[in-house]
């Protein structure tokens, strides 16, 4: 027992009521080899089996069922004494997690407000999404989608955006038509599945190529060999926005349409925590639109900033 963890209980609950575990590692956000090895671990820590599963369906057993409505109930007082914690400690500093992004003067805009704890642990956007989401964070600076935000109970601001840009090889460097860029997908989902999910919408709506890698190439040298493969333009992802290009490629407009990642602050719909609401207010005051909401700007359809 002295394994089990609480994010590994919310796991079990997620499969429990979906019973099939691709619905409930798109609900949790993260890779379903990874919900059925953490699912392992759980009945290893507890020595009993919770599910019986084949191919075709998945089912709790007797202890699974058993089981499950004191782990709800655990799970509620995790969450009520999680809540009243904050409540209590509204001098605590306030914990931030991002994935690659912040702005440069974010601890500057929280100061006026409150101690601003930026975690160290750099993560994906589903990965930081769901962190707020079990309490581990206050905020988290993310790409998420309106059906996250629902999933998770999370609410969210625009916070800033990235124009994105193709890059290719020879020296052209005019501006390119979206239907005419490839963007790359990953088969790690696990640290890919936010990009893969924007990526393949922006295929379906634009007409651009996919193609598919599984070396983490969707940025840094990996990025820049895929290109040289290629041969035409690739879709730069928000990862690698600021790195400098080798000598032989060429950054490139993406025109029609231009194509705009967000990054949203995140927090918890339930906050309680004034201050917590407060840097809320002061990190995101006066952002604006980030050109997102321009006559050719493109978002994904479940971004939950657009118009």
């Amino acid at each position: 027992m002295a394994g089990v963890e609480l994010r590994q209980l919310r796991y079990f609950v997620a499969v429990a009521e979906e019973l099939n575990f691709g619905r409930a590692a798109e609900r949790l956000l993260i890779a379903g080899p990874s919900l059925s090895q953490q699912i392992k671990a759980l009945e290893r820590d507890l020595g009993v089996r919770l599910f019986d599963r084949d191919r075709r369906s998945v089912s709790l057993t007797p202890a699974g069922s058993s089981l499950l409505p004191h782990v709800r109930a655990l799970l509620e007082r995790s969450d009520d004494l999680g809540r009243r914690a904050r409540q209590l400690a509204g001098s605590e500093a306030v914990r931030l997690g991002y994935v690659n992004w912040i702005p440069a003067d974010l601890v500057a805009r929280a100061s006026a407000v409150a101690q601003l704890h930026v975690d160290a642990w750099i993560a994906p956007s589903h990965t930081q999404a769901a962190r707020v989401a079990d309490g581990s964070l206050d905020l988290a600076i993310c790409w998420v989608r309106t059906q996250d935000l629902e999933r998770y109970g999370l609410r969210a601001r625009l916070l800033g955006a990235d124009l994105l840009y193709a890059v290719s090889s020879g020296a052209d460097a005019g501006p390119v038509r979206a239907q005419d860029t490839t963007v790359l997908l990953d088969d790690d989902t696990t640290s890919w599945l936010s990009w893969n999910l924007y990526a393949e919408e922006l295929a379906r709506d634009t007409g651009a190529h996919t193609v598919r890698i599984s070396d983490g190439g969707v940025t840094g040298t990996g990025f820049y060999d895929h290109v040289r493969r290629c041969g035409g333009p690739v879709v730069n992802s928000p990862k690698g926005q600021t790195a400098p290009l080798p000598p032989d490629l060429v950054k490139r407009p993406v025109l029609a349409p231009e194509v705009y990642w967000t990054w949203s602050l995140v927090w918890r719909s339930d906050e309680v925590s004034g201050t917590v609401l407060a840097v809320v207010d002061a990190l995101t005051e006066g952002v604006g639109d980030c050109g997102i909401h321009g006559p050719d700007a493109w978002l994904p359809g479940g971004d939950p900033h657009r118009r």
